[in-house]
């Protein structure tokens, strides 16, 4: 398996930097989206909050589109608090700046906020402290300490709620239980995602994206000496 595929036109930020070292000319916006979704989790479905970054511009004049989704808030212990998600989202988020400029491209450094729809919550965000995402314990990891993650992966249906209309997805999501000085804590990545009305279209190019993603967070856990499980969507 190839953590390094690249699709044109481009479906992610991977592939912006793969079309930019081979001498592409890439420009970058986006907008963000925050969406109310219905989520199908074992015996307990829930609604949540995703945050998605939506990435446009061209490469060498050509035009592209695709989405992100950095990370999910709920009101309840089923995940994330949304005050805590937009922290989460915001560091992920920032990463992915970084390696775009780092590779030459422009983009404006734009972070998700809790104002409008969200206002509830921004009035509580000074109730919770940020959370540790896994960049952190792998920096941890780096710094001689020993940390273990147990992965599991989950396929997870949706409706996906916009303005005017629903949207059935299914979603490949990522669970890390992470062990660090007696105390475990997960973290989750949303890794891909597909319109189920077009499943036979999208699914598995959408496989294919969320495994090359665990791979490259894999590949990370072993040069930080992480003990873990490695498992890949089927």
């Amino acid at each position: 398996m190839n953590d390094r595929i690249s699709h044109t036109p481009p479906i992610s930020v991977t592939d912006l930097v793969l079309l930019k070292e081979k001498g592409s000319e890439i420009t970058v916006d986006n907008t963000f989206e925050i969406n109310e979704v219905d989520l199908a989790h074992e015996v307990h479905p829930f609604k949540a909050f995703l945050f998605f970054s939506h990435f446009s511009g061209t490469v060498d004049g050509e035009e592209y589109s695709f989405r992100k989704c950095y990370s999910r808030g709920c009101t309840h212990n089923l995940c994330p608090h949304v005050s805590q998600a937009v922290m989460i989202a915001n560091r992920y988020l920032q990463r992915d700046y970084r390696a775009l400029e780092n590779s030459g491209i422009k983009v404006e450094n734009k972070l998700f906020t809790l104002e409008k729809m969200l206002a509830q919550f921004e009035e509580k965000k000074d109730e919770f402290v940020a959370t540790l995402i896994i960049d952190d314990y792998i920096n941890i990891a780096k710094g001689g300490e020993a940390v273990s993650i147990d992965v599991r992966l989950e396929y997870i249906p949706a409706v996906e709620n916009f303005a005017n209309y629903k949207e059935k997805r299914m979603f490949f999501s990522a669970s890390f239980a992470v062990t660090h000085l007696g105390k475990t804590h997960i973290c989750q990545r949303c890794y891909s995602c597909y319109g189920m009305d077009k499943e036979k279209e999208e699914r598995e190019t959408a496989r294919e994206l969320a495994n090359s993603r665990a791979l490259g967070m894999y590949t990370r856990f072993d040069e930080a000496n992480i003990k873990y499980n490695k498992v890949f969507f089927e």
